[in-house]
């Protein structure tokens, strides 16, 4: 697994993207099909599937890929994933964290799915390229009613990373904040 990209401590003031990371985003064109594989935290793959590049409204440097859910039935904290639905997925190689917007088959929106991450990057992997997520623990569930749900507290406290490294375990905790304000700009 490549780690060079990932920030080596915390989103402070002295962090900076990776710039091959931000021009690959960047360059992705509208209609290409792109390979999408989030990582747990500890960095294995936890999942992968296709999605294509869509036009986005949405403020740069975020790029909007559209996939279709084609698992069972899922629900997350009230938010409904059923085969058949898409998933507007956003994601930045400048920001420590991703949104879903999932639609319903009519195109009703059924809420928002939010992961604290690492930015996501580009990787080779398999000769394929990729888009890469690694998740960080937290999550945002927003439904169209506004409830919001904060999740994985536990998960991030059981990891022993805010003992470990306390700064770290703040700037992901900072990250669900940024990610709450962003994900009312990301679609209008």
């Amino acid at each position: 697994m490549t780690t060079d990209r990932f920030p080596k401590a915390t989103w402070r003031h002295d962090w900076r993207p990776d710039p091959a990371s931000v021009a690959a985003l960047s360059s992705l064109v509208p209609g290409t099909v792109v390979t999408v594989v989030k990582r747990a935290p500890n960095g294995t793959e936890a999942a992968r599937y296709p999605a294509r590049v869509a036009v986005t409204q949405a403020p740069g440097p975020w790029i909007e890929l559209v996939a279709n859910w084609t698992l069972p039935r899922v629900d997350v904290a009230g938010l409904i994933f059923e085969p058949g639905d898409t998933l507007r997925e956003f994601f930045s190689a400048e920001h420590p964290f991703n949104a879903f917007a999932v639609y319903s088959p009519a195109g009703d929106l059924r809420g928002w799915y939010g992961n604290v991450t690492y930015p996501a990057f580009i990787e080779t992997i398999d000769g394929e390229s990729c888009l890469v997520w690694h998740d960080l623990y937290l999550d945002v569930v927003t439904l169209p009613n506004s409830a919001m749900r904060l999740l994985d507290d536990d998960e991030l406290a059981e990891s022993g990373l805010p003992v470990a490294d306390p700064a770290f375990g703040a700037a992901i905790i900072q990250a669900r904040r940024d990610l709450i304000a962003t994900i009312p700009t990301l679609i209008p």
